[in-house]
């Protein structure tokens, strides 16, 4: 190779050298600007989580929620020895084998697994008799035998709800005269676990508007409507 050849072959190496630096200095965005990574390299330069990330030994309330074994609300309830006889009768099935049940699970009582809240209604009017709280019992299973009855209120139009960590129960209250499906207003009663059982904590009574669903002039009877020209003839 002659010494021109030589020149032309090292100024290309230079100008090579020279595009690759550039190539690094522009933006700073490196390899980003040629593309999206291959998806295995994105993997392999992916971090493991760690134990703490995955919800294991961490902050209950970082970590995944909490599974919720299905229980048999039924079961429960008939095995139940607290449970009053009156509602144990009424705990049928209102069409086939549909029992007249609402079933809850959340974290009330911080257990090892989730507490089970048990509604039982009636069938025609779906008005509430009976609220119950079950806690698991440490490896009990999901039967009957490994869960406690820790709360229960057996009341005409009562119906308890979980909200955030705590035990709502709402009570219709009726006045003499109030028919099913208007009672006179309502108590709203927050319960929160004390370590070993439900304690109190806030209590509203809420009063219904008696003009709600009523007629025009306050007595339930809808005012009858006034014929027109043409219909009168």
């Amino acid at each position: 190779m002659g010494p021109k050849a030589a020149g032309v072959t090292a100024m290309a190496g230079l100008a090579a050298l020279g595009l690759f630096v550039a190539a690094c200095s522009t933006g700073g965005t490196g390899s980003r600007d040629e593309g999206a990574a291959r998806a295995d390299a994105t993997a392999a330069a992916a971090p493991t989580p760690s134990a703490a990330a995955s919800g294991s030994g961490a902050d209950p309330g970082a970590g995944a929620a909490k599974a919720a074994p299905r229980v048999d609300p039924v079961a429960l309830l008939k095995g139940d020895p607290k449970i009053g006889a009156r509602v144990k009768a009424d705990l049928k099935p209102c069409v086939a084998d549909a029992y007249p049940v609402d079933t809850s699970y959340g974290n009330l009582t911080d257990g090892s697994v989730p507490d089970v809240v048990v509604n039982v209604m009636t069938c025609g009017d779906a008005v509430g008799i009976g609220t119950y709280v079950y806690r698991g019992k440490p490896g009990g299973g999901t039967g009957a035998d490994g869960y406690e009855n820790v709360f229960m209120a057996e009341d005409a139009a009562v119906y308890g709800t979980i909200d955030r960590g705590d035990l709502i129960v709402t009570k219709q209250v009726y006045a003499e005269g109030d028919p099913v499906a208007y009672p006179s207003g309502e108590d709203v009663i927050t319960y929160r676990w004390s370590g070993k059982r439900f304690a109190q904590h806030d209590w509203v009574h809420n009063d219904y508007s008696r003009g709600v669903g009523e007629g025009g002039d306050g007595t339930g009877e809808a005012p009858e409507p006034v014929p027109s020209a043409s219909a009168a003839g």
